[in-house]
């Protein structure tokens, strides 16, 4: 008879458990969304416990999953004292996910769900990865593109060899780097199979005002390029396309629209070129893709789709995209080594969940 896996949930608000009434519209989101109602909806899975800073959280936590208030924490530390999960979701503001991280890690949990960004600094970065390769801990962070049936068809796509090598890659909106950008360079990262990146170079708008000292206040946004190990050349472009993504090969193009909910191709030849068929995929939930691949990697050890070392060159773009503009728009190489910056906000006021949708 398979295991099923004890799963809790570190943050109970919005992309923990109740993003899903948001996202109900979304052409490219199939519910469920939201880590709680992944590991709902995963028949691998028992959703035993919640921790949150917020009573009101807690309550309609407990009220909506069914999890009864004594399995309710305000302090995370007693949750997994208490409960020992086999999975723990860690769906905080990403400036505590580190010391949660690495203690959940050093009390035994064996897989982990990590909202995106990771952490708050490349330093974080690297003690995570350090922690989760000394006690395989299977590690996924919420970067749910990478789960997506669409972009796994985009990457077959690719690595078929069809179209030719792999050129470049572009994103033609980056959004705030932490909170939205970080979705994108991990999809960049997976498209390219996970080619470690070699430098950046970008500028970021509103510098001056949100770096101050070694303290990132908020959540810049900016344009860049990157170069990866292999000379695939990425592009973040912050413009007016939303949430679209293509791919040049050397002789054709994949284009991904609507978030991917479209993944169009396009052959190229040196005097024409041709529309080509969509490409077909079924719609899932890329959470509950994700948690399965947890359940996968608890029930055989294998590793993950995601992992700490692309969660930690996700953080090294983001701050090196950060870094070439503090130093003049210089080139920067990876990884950055004793970097000193840290994503600090003052007076942060999360936002409040909506517990119902419509």
């Amino acid at each position: 008879m398979a295991t099923t896996y004890r799963a809790a949930l570190i943050g109970c608000s919005r992309m923990g458990a109740f993003i899903d009434n948001e996202v109900r519209s979304s052409r490219s989101i199939t519910l469920p969304y939201s880590h709680a109602a992944g590991y709902e909806a995963c028949e691998r899975t028992d959703l035993i416990a919640g921790a949150d800073l917020r009573q009101d959280v807690l309550e309609q936590f407990g009220s909506r999953y069914n999890v009864s208030s004594d399995h309710w924490y305000t302090n995370y530390r007693d949750l997994i004292a208490n409960e020992q999960p086999d999975i723990l979701s860690i769906a905080t503001q990403p400036e505590q996910r580190c010391e949660i991280i690495l203690h959940a890690i050093e009390q035994g949990v064996r897989a982990l769900y990590v909202e995106k960004p990771l952490c708050a600094s490349v330093a974080e970065a690297e003690a995570i990865r350090d922690a989760v390769r000394a006690n395989n801990v299977a590690l996924n962070m919420g970067t749910n593109r990478r789960w997506h049936n669409g972009f796994e068809a985009m990457r077959a796509k690719i690595d078929s060899g069809d179209f030719g090598d792999l050129r470049t890659l572009t994103i033609f909106s980056t959004g705030s780097f932490f909170n939205t950008a970080s979705h994108f360079f991990d999809l960049l990262l997976y498209l390219n199979s996970d080619v470690t990146p070699k430098w950046v170079q970008a500028y970021v708008f509103r510098f001056d005002e949100l770096v101050v000292g070694t303290e990132v206040r908020d959540d810049p946004a900016g344009t860049g390029i990157m170069m990866f190990e292999n000379e695939v050349l990425g592009y973040a472009l912050d413009g007016s396309r939303r949430t679209e993504f293509e791919a040049v090969c050397g002789s054709g193009v994949i284009t991904a629209l609507n978030n991917g909910a479209d993944i169009r191709t396009r052959t190229q030849a040196p005097d024409s070129s041709a529309d080509g068929p969509n490409l077909d995929f079924d719609e899932a939930s890329s959470t509950l893709n994700l948690v399965n691949d947890l359940v996968h990697a608890l029930d055989t050890g294998e590793p993950v789709r995601g992992g700490a070392d692309v969660a930690y060159w996700n953080t090294q773009i983001i701050f090196g995209f950060i870094e070439s503009h503090r130093r003049g728009g210089a080139r920067v190489e990876l990884p950055l080594t004793n970097h000193d910056l840290r994503f600090v906000r003052h007076d942060h006021v999360a936002r409040q969940p909506k517990y119902a949708p419509g």
